[in-house]
């Protein structure tokens, strides 16, 4: 899985690995296609090399070049600053602001936050199903109560709940190995179990607190430690890996990007999985794994549609 073909550990080494744009385009190419470059409008057709890092597919009678349907296509920012983009929002354990990264690139903010939400869209990496021990939790996000405003306050007392107008994040992490996390519509059955029997691999052994909604999955044994009740831990079973990387999420949201709307909020939890399931990667590694997940496109258009 992890790949060494440059090594840089920090931003002085990086910058003496692509020292310009065209050290940037040469390893981008070497990345998608390994020395054997293959059309994206037309696989099985012959490819020719042009002038100007571009390439011209013989089928379709079309020019392409390494950014074509990637997340970089469509874009008039330098492909060095995307590579420093990259390093800059791996590397760091809790993200970086658009504000943040708009002033380190000289670039507008809104370009810096565009920026980001592709970058999260390459983060999306798939991982085997999760086995052996896996503790699962849900979270919710969307602000203390206390800093709400009176009528929403006076709600949720009446509800009985501060879960109302929050959005819920299922976790599930495998000890020692990956997690998966993504936004969910109810911490109910019908949404909780589907993903389980998705995730989890037969046989293993399910640590969870004592929601009804994570019992009775088929196929996996379960065991439970009651938080309500003031019980973390049982023997070896509690819940405290998935407890953690809650505590890093919510510190990343709340000391970095302070609000996330619920639209973007599964993106975010992309973010932080990833750095999670990359966490034992050096620093070049982990900018290779990702760069070679960039093929796809997210338009600005579709960013922002409601």
């Amino acid at each position: 899985m992890e790949t060494q073909d440059i090594y840089f550990k920090s931003i002085h080494d990086f910058l003496a690995v692509f020292p310009d744009e065209q050290a940037c385009i040469n390893h981008l190419e070497q990345t998608r296609w390994g020395g054997n470059v293959v059309s994206p409008f037309d696989a099985t057709s012959k490819v020719y090399k042009c002038a100007g890092n571009k390439f011209k597919c013989k089928n379709s009678n079309k020019y392409f070049n390494a950014r074509t349907a990637t997340i970089f296509e469509d874009s008039n920012i330098k492909l060095m600053k995307w590579f420093m983009a990259l390093y800059v929002f791996s590397s760091h354990k809790k993200g970086i602001s658009s504000y943040q990264l708009a002033r380190d690139l000289d670039i507008s903010q809104k370009a810096a936050w565009f920026m980001l939400h592709r970058l999260r869209y390459a983060f999306a990496t798939r991982i085997p199903k999760l086995e052996g021990v896996v503790e699962a939790d849900c979270t919710f996000v969307g602000g203390k109560n206390y800093n709400k405003h009176k009528a929403q306050r006076d709600m949720l007392n009446a509800a009985g709940t501060g879960s109302i107008n929050k959005t819920a994040v299922l976790g599930m992490i495998e000890r020692g190995g990956n997690i998966v996390a993504g936004v969910i519509s109810n911490e109910d059955q019908q949404s909780i179990r589907p993903l389980l029997r998705r995730w989890v691999e037969v046989g293993s052994t399910l640590v969870s607190d004592g929601h009804s909604a994570y019992m009775g999955v088929k196929g996996l044994n379960h065991e439970t430690v009651s938080h309500r009740q003031g019980i973390y831990s049982r023997d070896h079973w509690h819940t405290a890996h998935i407890d953690n990387f809650w505590s890093q999420f919510k510190r990343g949201i709340i000391g970095v990007y302070h609000q996330i709307s619920p639209k973007h909020t599964n993106a975010y939890a992309q973010e932080f999985t990833l750095r999670h399931n990359t966490r034992t990667f050096s620093t070049s590694s982990r900018f290779d794994y990702i760069l070679g997940n960039v093929v796809g496109k997210l338009s600005y258009k579709d960013l922002v549609k409601k």
